[in-house]
């Protein structure tokens, strides 16, 4: 089993201050993850999403960690791969040009980034966005098949043209889709790519995902895979902070995890903006059930059926406590299938030491753990 982290660049109040030091604390997380054993760190992209993700240029982030460092993987997780965001074949060149000077280390995720928010600020159609992702990924996964990539696709046309420079991977980073429902799973598994699963239900949820993944991959056809070599991992989402203080851990992470739902409500689903105030002593765990219980009266009241993936962003079921109740958390999550642990550490409430703090936890007692177990 493999352990990353992942950064979306949350800012609770977005001065420009606060935000350039949000950027150099993520560095210094990043850095500090390689020291402690972690195996990958991931970038998200998304646009214009003040509060939720300020990480709007990650092959940025992704390039500054990578020259800070020398082992840990480095991950996109993901692109934004609509046309009008990204032309597949500008992150083919970047992505490899990063893979080369990092010396093999980028991994290359794509994703939809369906905001209203964010296609209306690239002018995104958002009807085609499921097809572009896909067709990107088809170009970018046999870029470097022959000297010259050509493409004639549904949505695009590309005549011979050599995409420069290679990668150092061979034929290309390793390639995964950003998921979060069953159809999205299903065609990551279709297409031969790896699944980030994004989604905070928990373990129970995660098997479920899993399953469904595995049983895509049993069924597919060699003419749905994008590349030739075929990426089948399973990475998920770990909400997580790790102190000596069981209750201290659960109120910063419980807190942190509320504001990123508040965010998530407000940019996907046209909640107010995050609630920025931390109230000292405040049972965190009731106002997650009070936010959750608002989010479906909310729904019932526009007489849209809710489902799990409504207020699962509420569950406050994490690795939230000491190093020990992260291990028995992880557990579950690798006995539900997971074959990569992403830690959400950095949520926009949480103080960097709390960060750095929960850092060295996984690195010193809980990594250790499932290395000396065999299990990674």
């Amino acid at each position: 089993m493999k352990f990353s982290v992942i950064f979306e660049a949350q800012l609770a109040d977005p001065t420009v201050d606060r935000e350039h030091q949000l950027f150099r604390d993520c560095v210094e997380q990043a850095v500090l993850a390689e020291e402690m054993g972690f195996d990958r760190i991931w970038a998200v992209e998304h646009h214009s999403l003040k509060w939720y993700a300020h990480m709007s240029a990650p092959e940025i982030f992704l390039t500054w960690v990578a020259a800070r460092t020398s082992r840990i993987r480095v991950g996109h997780g993901v692109v934004c791969m609509p046309f009008r965001f990204n032309h597949p074949a500008r992150v083919a060149e970047r992505a490899a040009t990063l893979d080369l000077l990092s010396g093999g280390r980028l991994d290359l995720g794509a994703g939809r980034g369906g905001t209203r928010q964010e296609t209306s600020l690239c002018g995104v159609d958002k009807e085609r966005t499921t097809q572009e992702v896909e067709e990107a990924l088809r170009i970018i996964g046999k870029a470097w098949e022959k000297d010259e990539l050509e493409h004639h696709g549904p949505l695009l046309d590309i005549d011979p043209h050599p995409i420069l420079p290679r990668p150092a991977q061979t034929p290309h980073p390793p390639l995964f889709l950003a998921c979060s429902r069953p159809e999205t799973l299903r065609q990551a598994a279709e297409l031969g790519v790896g699944a980030l699963v994004m989604g905070f239900a928990g373990p129970d949820s995660i098997a479920q995902m899993r399953r469904a993944y595995d049983t895509a991959i049993a069924e597919r056809t060699p003419e749905r895979l994008v590349s030739s070599v075929v990426n089948d991992h399973f990475s998920v989402l770990c909400p997580t902070i790790v102190l000596d203080d069981r209750e201290t851990a659960r109120g910063i992470g419980i807190r942190g995890q509320r504001f990123f739902a508040q965010s998530i409500g407000h940019w996907y689903g046209g909640a107010g903006i995050p609630d920025e105030a931390v109230v000292e002593g405040a049972d965190e765990a009731a106002e997650m059930r009070r936010a959750a219980e608002q989010v479906v009266a909310r729904l019932n009241e526009q007489r849209i059926p809710v489902r799990p993936s409504a207020t699962a962003t509420f569950n406050a079921d994490h690795a939230y406590g000491t190093a020990a109740d992260a291990i028995a958390y992880v557990e579950r999550l690798r006995d539900a299938g997971a074959d990569e642990i992403m830690c959400l550490i950095q949520m926009g409430t949480v103080p960097q030491e709390a960060c750095l703090e929960t850092l060295r936890q996984w690195g010193r007692t809980v990594i250790p753990h499932f290395r000396e177990a065999g299990t990674d």
